[in-house]
């Protein structure tokens, strides 16, 4: 019996003692413990989302026609944000970017909505779950890059890219390749773009005019689109069909 008294006075170590106050305090507070297990749960996802955002993906609307029949009005696609400075973007790419420079033209204010709505609006854009800013992107498909000679068009009515005439099976149906006539050399680091739905496209051959002469600077390029995300009736993975630029030479130094 003695020895058993002597056992239970003998005084508790210092980390054990730590680990009942923590085990009592928890139970006395365990409303808070849940709180606080709670909101780390929720920021480390937050800084996880804005991560994934801000370097490897995002996702946008589609607020026009332009991309008929590939996308429609509303899709929501999925961008690979490590195109190009990782990943080179290609001849049938689906890329999203900023405005070079008078695309879009004077955009009007936007209405910041209610505060609750603002900050609904900014946990999704964290998230990378919506774009407030995406009414300052457009979304083509890249026809030509740097050193690329693109003409419109052959007595076939093709597009020619360094002498070899592409057929375009992703333009819209009824389209041609392009109404418009041009011939040009894409600068170095630098893309042409096109909608698929030619006749309704506001593309690399309307803005010869602005800063950038029509052709898309890599530093405005934001990423390539790869899938369709929503509505889940139009899921698609964006093809960039390799097969119709396979036969195109490089551009001549």
């Amino acid at each position: 019996m003695a020895k058993k008294e002597k056992a239970e006075k003998a005084p508790r170590g210092p980390f054990k003692e730590s680990r009942l106050k923590l085990r009592e305090l928890k139970k006395k507070n365990s409303f808070l413990a849940l709180a606080i297990d709670t909101v780390t749960i929720l920021v480390s996802a937050l800084i996880i989302s804005f991560v994934i955002k801000t370097f490897l993906f995002r996702s946008f609307y589609i607020p026009s026609g332009s991309m008929f029949n590939t996308l429609q009005i509303n899709d929501r696609i999925i961008v690979n944000e490590l195109v190009p400075n990782v990943i080179p973007l290609n001849r049938g790419d689906v890329v999203v970017f900023k405005d070079p420079g008078g695309w879009l033209g004077t955009l009007p204010p936007k209405d910041p909505g209610h505060p609750l709505q603002q900050i609904g609006d900014w946990l999704l854009s964290v998230t990378g779950l919506s774009s407030p800013d995406n009414d300052q992107h457009l979304v083509k498909r890249v026809i030509g890059i740097g050193g690329d000679h693109i003409v419109c068009c052959d007595a076939n009515n093709r597009i020619t890219v360094n002498g070899t005439a592409i057929i375009e099976p992703y333009i819209a149906n009824g389209a041609n390749p392009s109404d418009t006539e041009f011939d040009v050399v894409v600068p170095s680091n630098s893309f042409w773009v096109m909608g698929d739905n030619r006749s309704n496209s506001e593309d690399s051959r309307y803005h010869p005019n602005t800063p950038g002469r029509g052709f898309v600077a890599k530093e405005y390029v934001v990423g390539r689109a790869f899938v369709v995300s929503w509505p889940f009736s139009h899921f698609a993975w964006l093809d960039n069909y390799p097969n119709v630029f396979k036969n195109v030479p490089d551009p001549k130094p």
